[in-house]
Protein backbone atom coordinates (compact mmCIF):
# COMPACT_ATOMS: atom_id res chain seq x y z
CA UNK A 1 0.00 0.00 0.00
CA UNK A 2 1.50 3.53 -1.25
CA UNK A 3 1.68 5.79 1.54
CA UNK A 4 0.44 9.73 1.99
CA UNK A 5 3.88 11.02 1.70
CA UNK A 6 4.68 8.82 -1.51
CA UNK A 7 1.31 9.75 -3.41
CA UNK A 8 2.03 13.73 -2.69
CA UNK A 9 4.84 13.18 -4.77
CA UNK A 10 3.54 12.13 -8.21
CA UNK A 11 0.49 12.21 -10.18
CA UNK A 12 -0.62 9.03 -10.87
CA UNK A 13 0.24 5.19 -9.76
CA UNK A 14 -0.37 2.00 -11.54
CA UNK A 15 -2.39 -0.78 -9.31
CA UNK A 16 -3.83 -3.11 -11.74
CA UNK A 17 -5.14 -0.34 -13.47
CA UNK A 18 -4.61 3.52 -13.34
CA UNK A 19 -5.31 5.69 -9.92
CA UNK A 20 -4.67 9.52 -9.96
CA UNK A 21 -2.95 10.03 -6.69
CA UNK A 22 -4.33 13.26 -4.97
CA UNK A 23 -8.17 11.52 -4.28
CA UNK A 24 -6.78 7.63 -5.31
CA UNK A 25 -9.37 8.00 -8.14
CA UNK A 26 -9.56 5.19 -10.07
CA UNK A 27 -9.98 5.56 -13.99
CA UNK A 28 -12.00 2.57 -15.82
CA UNK A 29 -10.07 0.08 -13.15
CA UNK A 30 -12.37 -3.07 -13.65
CA UNK A 31 -12.48 -3.71 -9.77
CA UNK A 32 -14.95 -2.40 -7.03
CA UNK A 33 -13.56 1.08 -5.73
CA UNK A 34 -14.93 3.81 -3.34
CA UNK A 35 -14.27 6.21 -6.03
CA UNK A 36 -13.93 5.31 -9.80
CA UNK A 37 -14.14 7.64 -13.09
CA UNK A 38 -16.33 5.39 -16.20
CA UNK A 39 -14.51 6.59 -19.48
CA UNK A 40 -17.30 4.47 -21.23
CA UNK A 41 -19.82 1.99 -20.67
CA UNK A 42 -17.96 -0.77 -22.16
CA UNK A 43 -18.17 -3.66 -19.51
CA UNK A 44 -13.96 -3.85 -19.90
CA UNK A 45 -14.12 -0.27 -18.48
CA UNK A 46 -16.00 -0.41 -15.60
CA UNK A 47 -17.04 -2.50 -12.05
CA UNK A 48 -19.66 -1.50 -9.39
CA UNK A 49 -17.95 1.52 -7.73
CA UNK A 50 -19.34 2.64 -4.69
CA UNK A 51 -19.56 5.68 -6.66
CA UNK A 52 -18.89 6.37 -9.98
CA UNK A 53 -18.10 9.37 -11.64
CA UNK A 54 -18.94 9.73 -15.39
CA UNK A 55 -21.07 12.11 -17.95
CA UNK A 56 -24.24 12.09 -17.62
CA UNK A 57 -24.84 9.64 -21.01
CA UNK A 58 -22.22 7.21 -19.47
CA UNK A 59 -24.13 7.31 -15.76
CA UNK A 60 -27.48 6.35 -17.71
CA UNK A 61 -25.92 3.61 -19.80
CA UNK A 62 -23.57 2.61 -16.40
CA UNK A 63 -27.13 2.28 -14.35
CA UNK A 64 -28.94 0.16 -17.22
CA UNK A 65 -26.03 -2.32 -17.25
CA UNK A 66 -25.48 -2.64 -13.27
CA UNK A 67 -28.19 -1.70 -12.16
CA UNK A 68 -30.20 1.83 -11.21
CA UNK A 69 -29.10 2.32 -7.85
CA UNK A 70 -26.16 2.29 -8.38
CA UNK A 71 -24.26 5.85 -7.04
CA UNK A 72 -23.13 8.32 -9.69
CA UNK A 73 -21.62 11.61 -10.05
CA UNK A 74 -22.20 13.60 -13.26
CA UNK A 75 -19.21 15.32 -15.00
CA UNK A 76 -21.02 17.10 -17.96
CA UNK A 77 -18.19 17.89 -20.84
CA UNK A 78 -16.25 21.35 -20.47
CA UNK A 79 -17.64 22.04 -16.96
CA UNK A 80 -14.51 21.57 -14.15
CA UNK A 81 -15.65 19.85 -11.12
CA UNK A 82 -13.26 19.82 -8.09
CA UNK A 83 -12.14 16.73 -5.91
CA UNK A 84 -10.05 17.10 -3.09
CA UNK A 85 -6.71 18.91 -4.74
CA UNK A 86 -7.88 18.06 -8.36
CA UNK A 87 -9.90 20.01 -10.63
CA UNK A 88 -11.22 17.64 -13.39
CA UNK A 89 -12.99 18.39 -16.54
CA UNK A 90 -14.73 15.58 -18.97
CA UNK A 91 -13.92 16.21 -23.16
CA UNK A 92 -15.69 14.01 -25.66
CA UNK A 93 -13.70 11.25 -26.70
CA UNK A 94 -15.98 10.05 -29.92
CA UNK A 95 -16.08 6.17 -29.20
CA UNK A 96 -19.56 5.69 -28.18
CA UNK A 97 -21.96 8.11 -26.33
CA UNK A 98 -21.00 9.67 -23.54
CA UNK A 99 -17.69 8.38 -23.81
CA UNK A 100 -15.21 11.00 -22.06
CA UNK A 101 -11.33 11.69 -21.66
CA UNK A 102 -10.59 13.11 -18.64
CA UNK A 103 -7.95 15.93 -17.70
CA UNK A 104 -6.80 16.23 -14.15
CA UNK A 105 -4.83 19.33 -12.83
CA UNK A 106 -3.38 19.10 -9.42
CA UNK A 107 -2.25 22.77 -9.75
CA UNK A 108 1.45 21.48 -10.73
CA UNK A 109 0.58 19.54 -13.88
CA UNK A 110 -1.85 18.34 -16.02
CA UNK A 111 -2.98 15.04 -16.92
CA UNK A 112 -5.23 13.85 -20.10
CA UNK A 113 -6.47 10.02 -19.47
CA UNK A 114 -8.01 9.23 -22.66
CA UNK A 115 -9.75 6.25 -22.45
CA UNK A 116 -10.78 4.58 -26.13
CA UNK A 117 -10.97 7.51 -28.18
CA UNK A 118 -11.21 8.29 -31.89
CA UNK A 119 -11.25 11.63 -33.71
CA UNK A 120 -13.64 12.86 -36.83
CA UNK A 121 -17.59 12.31 -36.88
CA UNK A 122 -19.65 9.69 -35.71
CA UNK A 123 -23.18 8.96 -36.05
CA UNK A 124 -24.05 8.54 -32.60
CA UNK A 125 -21.45 10.13 -30.36
CA UNK A 126 -19.88 13.52 -29.74
CA UNK A 127 -17.13 14.67 -31.77
CA UNK A 128 -13.91 14.34 -29.60
CA UNK A 129 -11.84 16.95 -28.06
CA UNK A 130 -8.19 17.20 -27.59
CA UNK A 131 -7.33 19.58 -24.33
CA UNK A 132 -3.27 20.02 -23.86
CA UNK A 133 -1.75 18.71 -20.67
CA UNK A 134 1.66 17.89 -19.04
CA UNK A 135 1.46 14.00 -19.30
CA UNK A 136 -1.06 12.05 -22.14
CA UNK A 137 -2.21 8.40 -20.60
CA UNK A 138 -3.76 7.40 -24.10
CA UNK A 139 -5.23 4.23 -25.54
CA UNK A 140 -3.18 2.69 -28.41
CA UNK A 141 -5.09 -0.18 -30.11
CA UNK A 142 -4.60 0.27 -33.16
CA UNK A 143 -0.88 1.45 -32.77
CA UNK A 144 0.41 -0.28 -36.01
CA UNK A 145 1.40 1.28 -39.13
CA UNK A 146 -0.94 -1.16 -41.08
CA UNK A 147 -3.79 0.60 -39.11
CA UNK A 148 -4.27 3.14 -41.15
CA UNK A 149 -8.34 2.98 -42.11
CA UNK A 150 -9.75 4.32 -45.30
CA UNK A 151 -11.78 7.53 -44.93
CA UNK A 152 -14.83 6.89 -43.06
CA UNK A 153 -17.05 8.18 -45.63
CA UNK A 154 -15.56 5.49 -48.54
CA UNK A 155 -16.68 2.86 -45.69
CA UNK A 156 -20.31 3.97 -44.40
CA UNK A 157 -20.90 4.02 -48.14
CA UNK A 158 -19.34 0.57 -48.78
CA UNK A 159 -21.95 -0.60 -46.01
CA UNK A 160 -25.43 0.53 -46.83
CA UNK A 161 -24.56 -0.57 -50.79
CA UNK A 162 -23.60 -3.46 -49.74
CA UNK A 163 -26.99 -3.81 -47.45
CA UNK A 164 -29.14 -2.29 -50.36
CA UNK A 165 -27.59 -4.73 -52.12
CA UNK A 166 -28.39 -8.03 -49.84
CA UNK A 167 -32.07 -6.69 -49.38
CA UNK A 168 -32.32 -6.33 -53.30
CA UNK A 169 -31.48 -10.31 -53.39
CA UNK A 170 -34.15 -11.19 -51.01
CA UNK A 171 -31.29 -12.33 -48.41
CA UNK A 172 -31.64 -10.69 -45.06
CA UNK A 173 -28.32 -8.66 -43.70
CA UNK A 174 -27.26 -9.24 -40.89
CA UNK A 175 -24.72 -6.99 -39.25
CA UNK A 176 -22.82 -7.97 -36.06
CA UNK A 177 -21.93 -5.28 -33.87
CA UNK A 178 -21.41 -4.26 -29.92
CA UNK A 179 -24.70 -3.76 -28.25
CA UNK A 180 -23.50 -0.65 -26.99
CA UNK A 181 -21.93 1.68 -29.45
CA UNK A 182 -21.17 0.42 -32.51
CA UNK A 183 -24.38 -1.06 -32.97
CA UNK A 184 -26.33 2.41 -32.59
CA UNK A 185 -24.38 3.85 -34.71
CA UNK A 186 -24.71 0.81 -38.01
CA UNK A 187 -28.60 1.49 -36.96
CA UNK A 188 -28.64 5.02 -37.44
CA UNK A 189 -26.01 4.90 -40.51
CA UNK A 190 -28.98 2.75 -41.81
CA UNK A 191 -31.79 4.33 -41.07
CA UNK A 192 -30.36 7.34 -42.24
CA UNK A 193 -29.99 6.20 -45.88
CA UNK A 194 -33.97 4.92 -45.48
CA UNK A 195 -32.83 0.71 -44.21
CA UNK A 196 -35.58 -0.11 -41.49
CA UNK A 197 -33.69 -1.97 -38.85
CA UNK A 198 -34.36 -4.74 -36.54
CA UNK A 199 -32.10 -5.45 -33.51
CA UNK A 200 -31.06 -8.17 -30.98
CA UNK A 201 -33.13 -7.78 -27.82
CA UNK A 202 -30.21 -6.83 -25.78
CA UNK A 203 -28.99 -4.34 -27.79
CA UNK A 204 -32.69 -2.60 -28.60
CA UNK A 205 -32.75 -1.89 -24.43
CA UNK A 206 -29.64 -0.07 -24.98
CA UNK A 207 -30.67 1.73 -27.76
CA UNK A 208 -33.82 2.82 -26.00
CA UNK A 209 -31.22 4.50 -23.40
CA UNK A 210 -29.81 6.16 -26.39
CA UNK A 211 -33.13 7.50 -26.43
CA UNK A 212 -33.50 8.52 -23.60
CA UNK A 213 -30.34 10.52 -23.32
CA UNK A 214 -31.94 12.58 -26.56
CA UNK A 215 -29.77 10.25 -29.62
CA UNK A 216 -31.77 9.18 -31.51
CA UNK A 217 -30.94 5.87 -34.08
CA UNK A 218 -33.87 5.76 -36.13
CA UNK A 219 -36.81 2.78 -37.62
CA UNK A 220 -35.89 0.59 -35.73
CA UNK A 221 -37.86 -2.53 -34.17
CA UNK A 222 -36.96 -5.12 -31.49
CA UNK A 223 -36.56 -8.49 -33.13
CA UNK A 224 -39.50 -10.71 -32.30
CA UNK A 225 -39.60 -13.92 -33.71
CA UNK A 226 -39.32 -12.74 -37.62
CA UNK A 227 -37.85 -9.87 -39.49
CA UNK A 228 -40.42 -7.88 -41.64
CA UNK A 229 -39.30 -7.61 -45.42
CA UNK A 230 -37.05 -5.40 -46.20
CA UNK A 231 -35.44 -5.01 -43.05
CA UNK A 232 -31.71 -5.48 -41.85
CA UNK A 233 -30.68 -6.89 -38.55
CA UNK A 234 -28.56 -5.57 -35.87
CA UNK A 235 -27.20 -8.65 -33.46
CA UNK A 236 -24.56 -9.33 -31.18
CA UNK A 237 -20.90 -10.03 -32.12
CA UNK A 238 -20.64 -13.91 -33.52
CA UNK A 239 -19.20 -15.70 -30.37
CA UNK A 240 -21.10 -13.97 -27.93
CA UNK A 241 -23.53 -15.43 -25.91
CA UNK A 242 -26.94 -15.25 -27.27
CA UNK A 243 -25.56 -14.01 -30.86
CA UNK A 244 -27.50 -16.10 -32.91
CA UNK A 245 -31.12 -14.66 -33.95
CA UNK A 246 -33.80 -17.78 -34.96
CA UNK A 247 -35.97 -17.88 -38.31
CA UNK A 248 -33.44 -15.54 -40.64
CA UNK A 249 -34.16 -16.33 -43.98
CA UNK A 250 -31.12 -16.66 -46.18
CA UNK A 251 -28.63 -14.53 -43.79
CA UNK A 252 -25.35 -12.54 -44.88
CA UNK A 253 -23.33 -11.52 -42.53
CA UNK A 254 -21.42 -8.33 -41.56
CA UNK A 255 -18.71 -7.35 -39.35
CA UNK A 256 -17.67 -3.73 -38.72
CA UNK A 257 -14.36 -3.70 -37.14
CA UNK A 258 -11.39 -1.72 -37.87
CA UNK A 259 -9.50 -5.30 -36.86
CA UNK A 260 -10.88 -5.37 -40.83
CA UNK A 261 -7.81 -3.89 -42.24
CA UNK A 262 -6.87 -7.51 -41.66
CA UNK A 263 -7.56 -10.22 -44.89
CA UNK A 264 -8.05 -12.92 -42.61
CA UNK A 265 -11.05 -11.13 -40.12
CA UNK A 266 -13.86 -12.14 -42.02
CA UNK A 267 -12.62 -15.93 -41.09
CA UNK A 268 -11.97 -15.41 -38.03
CA UNK A 269 -14.85 -14.05 -37.35
CA UNK A 270 -16.73 -16.54 -39.53
CA UNK A 271 -18.76 -13.85 -41.40
CA UNK A 272 -19.42 -13.12 -45.25
CA UNK A 273 -17.87 -9.63 -45.08
CA UNK A 274 -15.88 -7.45 -42.54
CA UNK A 275 -16.28 -3.44 -42.84
CA UNK A 276 -12.98 -1.25 -41.57
CA UNK A 277 -15.65 1.32 -39.68
CA UNK A 278 -14.05 1.38 -35.98
CA UNK A 279 -14.97 3.39 -33.15
CA UNK A 280 -11.03 3.85 -32.39
CA UNK A 281 -8.49 5.85 -33.12
CA UNK A 282 -6.79 4.49 -36.20
CA UNK A 283 -2.85 5.08 -36.27
CA UNK A 284 -2.89 8.21 -38.19
CA UNK A 285 -5.07 9.64 -35.45
CA UNK A 286 -3.08 8.21 -32.68
CA UNK A 287 0.11 9.99 -33.94
CA UNK A 288 -2.59 12.91 -34.60
CA UNK A 289 -3.03 13.14 -31.08
CA UNK A 290 0.49 12.97 -29.38
CA UNK A 291 1.30 16.32 -31.42
CA UNK A 292 -1.74 17.96 -30.37
CA UNK A 293 -2.07 17.09 -26.68
CA UNK A 294 1.85 17.92 -26.86
CA UNK A 295 2.37 16.48 -23.34
CA UNK A 296 5.97 15.84 -21.66
CA UNK A 297 5.40 12.19 -20.94
CA UNK A 298 3.23 9.62 -22.95
CA UNK A 299 1.65 6.15 -21.46
CA UNK A 300 0.30 3.91 -24.17
CA UNK A 301 -2.08 1.31 -23.12
CA UNK A 302 -3.87 -1.21 -24.86
CA UNK A 303 -1.89 -1.58 -27.69
CA UNK A 304 1.23 -2.88 -29.19
CA UNK A 305 5.22 -1.85 -27.66
CA UNK A 306 5.62 -1.41 -31.28
CA UNK A 307 4.03 2.02 -30.91
CA UNK A 308 5.58 3.55 -28.15
CA UNK A 309 8.77 2.29 -29.97
CA UNK A 310 7.67 4.45 -32.71
CA UNK A 311 7.01 6.97 -30.76
CA UNK A 312 10.33 6.93 -28.99
CA UNK A 313 12.34 6.91 -32.43
CA UNK A 314 10.22 10.24 -33.45
CA UNK A 315 11.25 12.06 -30.42
CA UNK A 316 8.72 11.43 -28.04
CA UNK A 317 9.05 10.92 -24.17
CA UNK A 318 6.78 7.20 -24.29
CA UNK A 319 5.96 4.68 -22.05
CA UNK A 320 4.28 1.21 -21.97
CA UNK A 321 1.34 0.90 -19.52
CA UNK A 322 0.46 -2.75 -18.79
CA UNK A 323 -0.79 -5.16 -16.75
CA UNK A 324 2.52 -6.69 -15.48
CA UNK A 325 3.68 -3.47 -13.48
CA UNK A 326 2.95 -4.43 -9.52
CA UNK A 327 2.02 -1.47 -8.05
CA UNK A 328 4.33 1.44 -8.62
CA UNK A 329 4.34 5.26 -8.53
CA UNK A 330 4.80 7.71 -11.89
Amino acid sequence: MLSERQLASKMFYWDRGVFLCAARLGLDVTRRQRLGFISHAHADHMATHELALATPATAALYQHRRGAARRTQALPYGQPVELGPLRLTTYPAGHCLGSAMLLADDGRQTLLYTGDFKLGPSATSETAELPQADILIMESTFGKPKYRLPPRAEVVEELIALVQQVLRSEQTPVVHAYALGKAQEVTKLLTGAGIAVVQHPVTYAVSQVYEACGMPVGDVKQFSGAVPSGHAVVTLPRGMRGYRLAGITAPVSIAVTGWAMDSSTKYRQQVDHALPLSDHADYEQLLQTVEQVGAQSIYCTHGPREFVEDLRVRGFQAFPMTGSYQTRLF
